[in-house]
Parts: structure tokens; C-alpha cells; sequence
């Protein structure tokens, strides 16, 4: 091996497309977060613990941080830095910052539709689904509402939950809330009730919670047939809630010579095509 292919990896976005990114070999999976599975017991109280758990974030309708980003997905490693900004709803804004100089990508997504510029080879993929484009660039299929929520330490919704159980296991007691497509996990820290996590499908989500229950790490898991697709490992900094952002954040300047790019080819350039 080289020494530049024993280099660790800079974000994971756009192989031969530039986005200058550098690659990694691949790695053993960390083992998967212990979540409970026993049964539990009813909790009456539910409601009112959820309530108590999402004050911090479920009346987040616009979010700005900075993301720094490791992990990996499918066999690349990851690491980098994003600036990401989310409004409700469906918008969002994401930059891959390298150590010096312009973005190596911009993102931004409104109504639906994702338009995604790579900056150094003047690549433009346009009017594709966001969940998409982000699922092509790190292997996890993430609307920009999915993310303002995740980030901001709701989870997958904000929404009441149907039910609550309490468990103990795992040398924790924890409160498990259904909705209808998901599950969240609490647990009481401080004398609160704080959410530790969530999943949907084949995606889980892990908190590391600062002051006031936000959280300060958030852990991103997406397996397929039992195999983990993607494991990204995220540190807020510089977060700002519910403030007023520019119209002009979900704009993107395009290149003066766009070169198109399909979805088709930063799926194949991306983390899991291979």
C-alpha cells in the first residue's frame, strides 16, 4: 500500500468526480449500539415524559451548525467538516469544508427538489430528490426535514407518540415511545427525561446530550441485510436555533460552464457504489 492510500479519508463525496476527497480501506464495523428489546411494562405517564424530553427540540423550525463529521459508509471512511443550515419546511443547506478554500460541494434542497454543485470540476446535478443526493454522498437516505430533526435531538419525529413502555435492561431503565413508523428511546438524566434515541426501519440514531438536553454528538446507523451500510459519527458546534435565515441560504450559485451529473453517476461514484 502507498502512503497516500494509508491516509485517512477527508469526506467521503465524489471520487473521480474531485471533490478531492481522499479515501481510506475499509474497516471493521463498530458493534451496533445496545438498545432494549424486552417487552416492559405500560407507562401511564408517557405522554408527559415525552413532552418533558422533546422541550429542547420540538419547536426547532430553523437550525444552523457546524457538523464536524468521522465515521464511515459502506467501505470509506469518513472525515470531514459540513456547515449545514435547515429550515421547516424541507429546506436545507449543506458544505463540505476543507482545510483551505471555496466548499468542495454545496447542497441545497426546497420543495422537494435537491440541487447539488461540485465545485471544483463545475458538476451540477439538479431537481433530484435530497433524500437522494444524500443517501449517494454518505449511504443513509435523509430528507432535509429528517435531518433538521435528527440534528436538533428529536429524532425521526416531533409528533405524539401512541404509546410508552418502561424497560430495564442493559444496566439502564429506559422509556420506549411508538409512533407509527418509529421508536424513541429515553432515558432520565438530571431528574429529566431525555431522548437517547430513535430508529425507523434500518436506520438508528444516537445521542451524546449536553446542557439543557441538546445534543452535543449525534450517531447516524443504517444497515441493510443485516449489514451496516453507513456509520457516521457527528459534533455540533456553533449551533444556532430559531433565528432568521436568509432566503438566499437555500439558493446556489451554479457554475458559469455547468458540467450535468446524473444521480445515477454519484451513486456509482459515491461510498456504496463500489
Amino acid at each position: 500500500m502507498t502512503a497516500a492510500a494509508s491516509r485517512p479519508a477527508v469526506l467521503c463525496l465524489c471520487l473521480p468526480l474531485s471533490l478531492a476527497i481522499v479515501f481510506a480501506a475499509a474497516a471493521c464495523a463498530p458493534r451496533a449500539p445496545s438498545l432494549p428489546t424486552a417487552a416492559g411494562t405500560p407507562f401511564p405517564d408517557f405522554a408527559s415524559a415525552y413532552q418533558q424530553a422533546t422541550d429542547a427540540c420540538r419547536g426547532v423550525k430553523t437550525l444552523r451548525a457546524s457538523l464536524a463529521m468521522s465515521g464511515r459508509a459502506g467501505q470509506t471512511k469518513l472525515r470531514g467538516r459540513l456547515d449545514a443550515g435547515f429550515a421547516a419546511p424541507g429546506r436545507a443547506r449543506l458544505e463540505g469544508i476543507p482545510p483551505f478554500g471555496k466548499p468542495v460541494f454545496v447542497l441545497v434542497a426546497d420543495e422537494g427538489k435537491g440541487t447539488l454543485v461540485l465545485t471544483r470540476d463545475d458538476r451540477v446535478l439538479g431537481n433530484a430528490p435530497p433524500e437522494q443526493i444524500v443517501e449517494a454522498l454518505a449511504g443513509v437516505a435523509l430528507t432535509p426535514d429528517d435531518l433538521r430533526l435528527v440534528i436538533s435531538g428529536c429524532g425521526f419525529t416531533s409528533a405524539a407518540p401512541s404509546s410508552g413502555t418502561l424497560v430495564t435492561e442493559h444496566q439502564s431503565t429506559w422509556l420506549v415511545l411508538v409512533f407509527p413508523q418509529t421508536t424513541t428511546y429515553a432515558v432520565r438524566r438530571d431528574d429529566r427525561w431525555q431522548v437517547s434515541a430513535a430508529t425507523r426501519g434500518p436506520i438508528t440514531v444516537n445521542y451524546a446530550n449536553g446542557a439543557g438536553g441538546r445534543p452535543e454528538m449525534v450517531d447516524i446507523r443504517a444497515t441493510s441485510q443485516g449489514r451496516v451500510t453507513a456509520d457516521i459519527h457527528l459534533r455540533l458546534s456553533d449551533v444556532d436555533i430559531n433565528t432568521t435565515l436568509d432566503p438566499r441560504t437555500f439558493q446556489v450559485d451554479l457554475p458559469e460552464h455547468p458540467v450535468p451529473l446524473t444521480l445515477d453517476e454519484l451513486r456509482r461514484a459515491g461510498p456504496l457504489g463500489g
